[in-house]
């Protein structure tokens, strides 16, 4: 037994086996731990160390060490990126003649390997396998560190690198490191901008083939995942697990950070960049974003595409969310109680806002100058202030503007629509702080003046978020008193 400049092998040990008489099978090596038998002595001394645990091939790199010569010889390749087979059709390249043949199924759609009990076909046996699991609810490969179960034994490896901290797959260009290949995939196609799963519906494209199928059902309605507790339905099985964990209140996902747990691991990381300041999606106009729906969202500012229909009044959204806000409006449904004070909410962001002006709390402290606010958004609009960011582009004249309001109430120059009536004189406004204006000083029924009630007062100052914004010079308040007592500071 030999070895090259990449590993070293152990001095090779007896094996423990009978030599029968050749049969019509030709396998005449018998193991005497198990009784499999095999057609080379060979073979048979490989497969006599998966029961003594011997692993005579160690790597050079990285001393990880193997029973098998093919898999040492495959490992070797991961470090040296060396990759001999090549498909014909995409010149795709593998470490092994066998990952080949399993690749140019994709191609053929050639799926040989089916399951007996369900009918469904895999390109690999090793994937039939693993399926196969699903029905028996057998999971053979368990986590030494924490006891945790996997019908896969890749699955097994995976969560192995939580605990040990390993990120053995790095992207040359930024040299950020994945524990899983299949992350390093999908992140180098941030640098490079290649989306190969197509939507054959619509023609959009995706960087994740799990991206195109969440698309896909959003054309065909399909949510084939349903919570056994509350009935609803989910695109994604990962979905429908983050759901269930709503349920039984459980947050595995815990930050090494600060503490703060989550339902979900997506929800850990983009929770991880608010320590980081990472910001890996960039917009190619303006800035970076630190998560991708962010980034998607954004991007839709720039291109005035608005995906989210109203069904019942036609008008469009750029976020899902902001559509469910909307239709709250139509149906009056408000599922989010505040338990202080009994108010209702379409959101439970909204709810959460609400909550702080009784705590008091403004967990949103400005970097640059120490303000702090009781909202996400309420930060990121005054960070603007300070980076001189101006995000928001009039198609019409080329003007920019800090805030999505500000850009809505200067289209109305170009637009000249006045949505705001009052509806004493039937004057109309273009913003809201000008009927506040005109109501609060100028208008009564007769011409006159006049002092517009309490109640009309707050209801024309309530914004979207449950503040009270000050029409005098914008600055948001929390309660109703403290509106009251910051317009008597005006007029002193």
């Amino acid at each position: 037994m030999s070895a090259d400049d990449t590993g070293s092998v152990l001095p090779q040990q007896k094996f423990s086996g009978n030599i029968k008489e050749p049969t019509l099978s030709h396998k005449p090596y018998e193991c005497k731990q198990c009784g499999n038998c095999f057609n080379r002595a060979g073979i048979l001394r490989e497969h006599v160390r998966t029961h003594t645990g011997e692993k005579p091939y160690e790597c050079n790199h990285c001393g990880k060490r193997f029973t098998h010569a093919a898999s040492f010889k495959y490992h070797v390749r991961t470090h040296t990126g060396e990759k001999p087979y090549q498909c014909k059709l995409c010149e795709k390249c593998f470490i092994s003649l066998g990952n080949l043949r399993t690749h140019e199924r994709t191609h053929s759609g050639e799926k040989p390997c089916e399951c007996k009990q369900c009918g469904k076909c895999f390109i690999s046996s090793s994937n039939l396998r693993k399926h196969e699991r699903t029905h028996t609810g057998e999971k053979p490969h368990k986590c030494k560190q924490c006891g945790k179960c996997f019908n896969g034994k890749g699955n097994l490896q995976r969560h192995g690198r939580t605990h040990s901290g390993e990120k053995p797959f790095e992207c040359k260009q930024c040299g950020k490191c994945f524990t899983q290949a299949g992350n390093l995939k999908y992140h180098v196609r941030t640098h490079t901008g290649e989306k190969p799963y197509q939507c054959k519906l619509c023609g959009k494209c995706f960087k994740a083939k799990r991206s195109l199928k969440y698309h896909v059902g959003t054309h065909t309605g399909e949510k084939p995942y349903q919570c056994k507790l509350c009935g609803k339905c989910f695109f994604s099985s990962s979905n429908l697990r983050t759901q269930e964990r709503t349920h039984t209140g459980e947050k595995q996902h815990k930050c090494k950070q600060c503490g703060k747990c989550f339902s979900g691991k997506g929800n850990l990381q983009r929770h991880g960049r608010t320590h980081s300041e990472e910001k890996p999606y960039k917009c190619r106009r303006c800035g970076k974003f630190a998560q991708a729906e962010h980034l998607r969202t954004h991007e839709r500012t720039h291109t005035g595409d608005k995906p989210f229909e109203c069904k019942q009044c036609g008008k469009c959204f750029t976020q899902a969310g902001s559509l469910k806000h909307h239709v709250g409006t139509h149906t009056g449904e408000k599922p989010y109680q505040c338990k202080l004070c009994g108010k209702c909410f379409f959101s439970s962001s909204n709810l959460r806002t609400h909550e702080r002006t009784h705590t008091g709390e403004k967990q949103h402290k400005c970097k640059h100058c120490g303000k702090c606010f009781s909202a996400k958004w309420n930060l990121q609009r005054h960070g603007r202030t300070h980076s001189g960011e101006k995000p928001f582009e009039c198609k019409r004249c080329g003007k920019c503007f800090t805030q999505a309001g500000n850009l809505k109430y200067h289209v109305r120059t170009h637009t000249e629509e006045k949505p705001y009536q009052c509806k004493l004189c039937g004057k109309c406004f273009k913003a809201k702080r000008s009927l506040l204006a005109h109501c609060k000083t100028r208008c009564s029924e007769d011409g006159g003046e006049r002092n517009i009630s309490t109640a009309v007062f707050f209801e024309l100052s309530l914004d979207h978020d449950n503040t009270f914004s000050c029409w005098i010079c914008q600055e948001e308040l929390s309660s109703q008193a403290l509106l009251l007592q910051h317009y008597e500071n005006h007029m002193k």
